[in-house]
């Protein structure tokens, strides 16, 4: 990428009406704001094609043919070889839920799970609960001194009984990014499947589920600037064989709606399209027309611009919070893009985590404190007398503006 391009946060902004207000949000992993696009998407189904799926009616008929083509921008956005490879649901929680549920139908008591200690209790919870039933449930921890996963410990919890290992992309309190393709060839050497949870990846970084070979990905997608919804990527040899959490007579073979009781939200699901339109819209402002360029090309030079632009928000963050001797950065201190993204969290040695935020609040910029249910991290880490970390989330519509007016706030409290 040419070095002189950089990414225009007027047009960036432009694109989010809520930015508009006199606020300062660095509360982004826990939702993002949303596009016009997507916003206009909403309406116009709302207006126009909002009607039940199925009968043999135009207004129904344009409104499948409408829905189908959504599904289908996002299966080619993370590459699924077919649109039956995505699941839509209400939340990465209730997927992931179904999945366990669903999954664990093939597995007997004794089969093994591995989950990590650096995960969202969306990820955690549902595998733990098979416990019940016999199934084994291992965790991969974090290494104390590094907070990363040590893949020779994975492969010292890997057996001929283990079914599957999840874990996630990046963690949505560490903001480390991990190696998820090279642990899924260790998984898949191992005979087992690999689940990963990309939501705190998934605002920064491009999803090719192909490339990292990965059995089962999940993301929310308002936290990817769009509607409150989830997508559940599967393969679809192992959804076809997922029995149906749907009504006794939607099958196995009707792939993934056996796995959508009650369909998904229908005007949400129209705007999803809007995502990868806007990663184009951010292309094709910032380069060159090149000719024959594929769309998924697009969105990851557009990635790489947000990348390379979130990496000097961190920088400048990380940076000063390293300059305080009574803070301590909980998790990857190196502003590198390949390395973390910009979810940024710290303690004070002094201060508890939720007077430090409280006292931010004045300043109209909204940043978190907590577990954001990430417990195990809080808890293996003695965080919680702290009451959880201070928790900085940035993406790219964020300006090193902002960051300095965040910064001069946190001067005024520590």
């Amino acid at each position: 990428m040419p070095a002189q391009i950089k990414l225009n946060l007027s047009f960036v902004r432009e694109q989010f009406p809520a930015l508009k207000r006199d606020f300062i949000f660095m509360d982004n992993a826990g939702g993002s704001q949303v596009l016009n696009g997507v916003i206009h998407r909403i309406s116009d189904y709302l207006i126009n094609t909002n009607v039940q799926l199925g009968a043999s009616y135009k207004v129904s008929r344009e409104s499948g043919n409408r829905l189908d083509k959504s599904v289908k921008t996002m299966a080619n956005y993370i590459n699924a070889k077919q649109k039956e490879e995505v699941v839509v649901g209400p939340s990465s929680t209730m997927l992931l839920r179904v999945l366990s549920l669903t999954l664990s139908e093939q597995w007997t008591a004794g089969d093994e799970v591995i989950v990590s200690n650096s995960d969202h209790e969306a990820n955690v919870s549902c595998w733990m609960d098979l416990r019940k039933k016999g199934i084994v449930v291992k965790i991969w921890k974090l290494n104390t001194k590094t907070m990363r996963l040590d893949l020779s410990d994975l492969k010292a919890l890997l057996s001929p009984k283990t079914k599957l290992v999840t874990l996630v992309h990046a963690s949505n309190i560490l903001g480390t990014i991990n190696p998820i393709k090279e642990i899924a060839g260790i998984v898949h050497k191992a005979g087992a499947l690999i689940c990963v949870d990309g939501v705190a990846f998934a605002p920064h970084r491009a999803i090719d589920v192909q490339a990292l070979d990965v059995d089962f990905y999940v993301f929310s997608t308002y936290k990817l600037y769009g509607p409150h919804l989830a997508i559940m990527y599967g393969k679809y040899e192992h959804l076809r064989k997922l029995k149906s959490f749907n009504h006794y007579f939607i099958g196995e073979e009707e792939v993934p709606y056996k796995l959508q009781p009650g369909n998904f939200n229908f005007e949400l699901a129209y705007s999803l399209a809007g995502i990868p339109e806007y990663l184009e819209l951010i292309h094709d402002y910032h380069f060159d027309k090149e000719d024959n360029l594929k769309a998924e090309q697009k969105h990851q030079k557009s990635f790489e611009l947000m990348a390379k632009h979130e990496e000097e928000l961190a920088a400048k963050l990380i940076d000063y919070l390293a300059s305080k001797k009574d803070i301590r950065i909980i998790g990857e201190q190196d502003a590198d893009n390949e390395k973390r993204v910009p979810t940024i969290s710290f303690v004070h040695s002094k201060l508890k985590s939720d007077f430090i935020v409280r006292k931010v609040d004045k300043f109209n910029i909204g940043i978190r404190f907590g577990d954001f249910y990430a417990k195990k991290i809080i808890e293996d880490f003695n965080l919680v007398e702290k009451n959880g970390v201070v928790r900085v989330s940035l993406v790219h519509y964020n300006t090193l503006e902002e960051v300095r007016k965040l910064i001069d706030a946190f001067e005024t409290i520590l």
